[in-house]
């Protein structure tokens, strides 16, 4: 598999938000060394699947917030990568909530690294 490590981490990012699995503070630093662009597709896809009438969106949104009030450059970083080309690629061509978790990470990455 092309960019496994690179998926892994991604995922492992992701997972930081959707699933609470580490604190504000231990997650702060893997955002902070993460690239803009992928910083600003996690969020997107988090924000689309976790809409306002998900039972999970205050947890998962909360944990977007609190990060980006944690660390100002983790929000400086998903200003940034909202105006990469990549991103406008993907926001031209695809939904965000077309992709499963996976199937998401697969794509941004393979596009991000390749």
């Amino acid at each position: 598999m092309a960019f496994a490590h690179e998926q892994r981490e991604a995922a492992r990012l992701l997972q930081m938000i959707e699933d609470g699995v580490r604190s504000i503070e231990e997650a702060r630093f893997p955002f902070e060394e993460a690239d803009p662009a992928l910083v600003y597709l996690l969020f997107a896809w988090l924000r689309a699947h976790y809409h306002a009438g998900h039972p999970a969106s205050q947890g998962v949104l909360g944990r977007i917030v609190g990060l980006c009030s944690a660390s100002p450059t983790v929000a400086r970083m998903a200003r940034e990568g909202e105006r990469d080309a990549i991103v406008r690629w993907f926001e031209e061509t695809h939904e965000y909530r077309d992709f499963d978790r996976d199937a998401f990470i697969e794509l941004i990455v393979e596009k991000l690294e390749g």
